[in-house]
């Protein structure tokens, strides 16, 4: 089986609708121009009908916005430089926080296309035990989106130094430096979860990885790909332009709020309830970015190149317990994707039924849902999650 990751079922689903679609009108502003509350504000400067991150997280009770300033090798010259010798970058990366620091950290992660608003019905009640952040990936949500090539490890080396910079150092309490942390994403965000846990820098600290239906690729078994030739290179060029002109049509069309609200309920199937006008605008206001649609293209086209790491790998070096809290009516990645990891854990770890050997456990937690069962069933992600965690801190 040929995994991939769900942006590319995202694109299929964007591509294959023949729906019609509302048109909307708005002012032309970017993620620049919202209020932000703490660290490094910015005002805004335009008038717009559109409502701010903060009143839509206010609505639920969330806490206001924060940014925190992303020094990183990660941006266009580096990645077209001939040396490793850059100068490094500044991105403005946005995340929430609420709880009590003094106790073990929480980090969620969204998925494609999302934000950290999409944790909205699991970050006030996890808040009433840990200290819980989201973070918006670049690229996505309400952080930068610079025109650059994105690759796995860009989100993995955000969500390391978020670990590193933020919540080890507690936002400058020196002594949080022994916080246990887990980890938890959707989609994507569960690969780049999965990913940066497995990593060296921060291993010592996470002490769960919690994955909400991940995506990812395995590494292909024996007969599942066949070699191609390499394409003629004006072929190539010709093919590229017109994914280009797709890719950039869709984003047109699916940035709209009926459209939007059409694939999400695909996607909820058990219960579309909790897909309502404030999810939509999560997802189509950060669309209204003037890099949004080329960041779209490159976060597609860039999927399955790069430095790329394989789930069987990052499996094999997770030092962590797991908890797979997996959405089984998820139509884009199946329950086999979950069966596969829990095969692969044993392989590489042993059963350890109960973390009996060790730390290196798994757990799965079926959740009846697709495939974002956080937000389509809050209730019982949130359990899942609270007891999984109150075995590992």
């Amino acid at each position: 089986m040929k995994a991939r990751f769900a942006s590319a079922a995202l694109l299929a689903a964007f591509l294959s609708s023949s729906t019609t679609t509302t048109a909307f009108t708005t002012s032309n502003n970017s993620n620049k121009n919202y209020p932000r509350t703490q660290n490094n504000a910015k005002v805004a400067t335009t008038t717009s009908t559109i409502p701010s991150p903060s009143e839509v997280t206010t609505s639920l009770g969330l806490p206001p916005y924060s940014i925190w300033e992303w020094n990183t090798h990660h941006s266009a010259k580096s990645q077209h430089a001939e040396t490793t010798k850059t100068k490094a970058t500044k991105h403005s990366i946005n995340y929430l926080s609420m709880g009590d620091n003094t106790k073990p950290a929480l980090l969620l992660v969204h998925g494609f296309g999302a934000s950290s608003y999409h944790f909205r019905y699991n970050i006030p009640e996890l808040a009433k035990h840990y200290h819980v952040y989201a973070i918006d990936l670049l690229g996505f949500g309400w952080s930068d989106k610079p025109i650059m090539d994105y690759d796995a490890s860009v989100w993995r080396d955000q969500v390391i130094d978020f670990v590193e910079q933020i919540i080890i150092n507690n936002e400058g309490d020196a002594a949080a430096d022994a916080r246990p942390i887990a980890i938890a994403g959707n989609s994507l965000g569960g690969y780049t979860a999965m990913y940066a846990a497995s990593d060296e820098r921060i291993k010592d600290y996470v002490k769960g990885c919690i994955l909400l239906n991940a995506a990812g690729r395995f590494r292909p078994e024996e007969g599942d790909e066949t070699p191609v030739s390499e394409p003629n290179p004006i072929v190539k060029s010709i093919s590229a332009a017109i994914q280009r002109f797709i890719i950039a049509c869709s984003f047109v069309i699916t940035k709209q709020p009926a459209r939007i609200e059409q694939i999400l309920k695909s996607v909820y199937p058990c219960d579309p309830s909790n897909v309502n006008t404030d999810l939509v605008e999560s997802i189509r206001l950060p669309a209204l970015d003037s890099n949004a649609a080329e960041v779209f293209y490159r976060v597609i086209t860039k999927n399955g190149s790069g430095p790329m790491a394989y789930v069987d790998d990052i499996i094999k070096e997770l030092d962590c317990p797991v908890l797979l809290a997996w959405g089984e009516k998820d139509p884009w990645i199946r329950p086999t994707a979950a069966d596969k990891m829990e095969r692969l854990h044993a392989a590489f770890h042993g059963e350890n039924i109960g973390g009996e050997n060790g730390s290196r456990w798994i757990r799965r937690v079926s959740i009846d849902a697709g495939h974002c069962p956080h937000d389509e069933a809050p209730d019982a992600v949130n359990e899942a999650i609270l007891e999984f965690a109150a075995e590992v801190f």
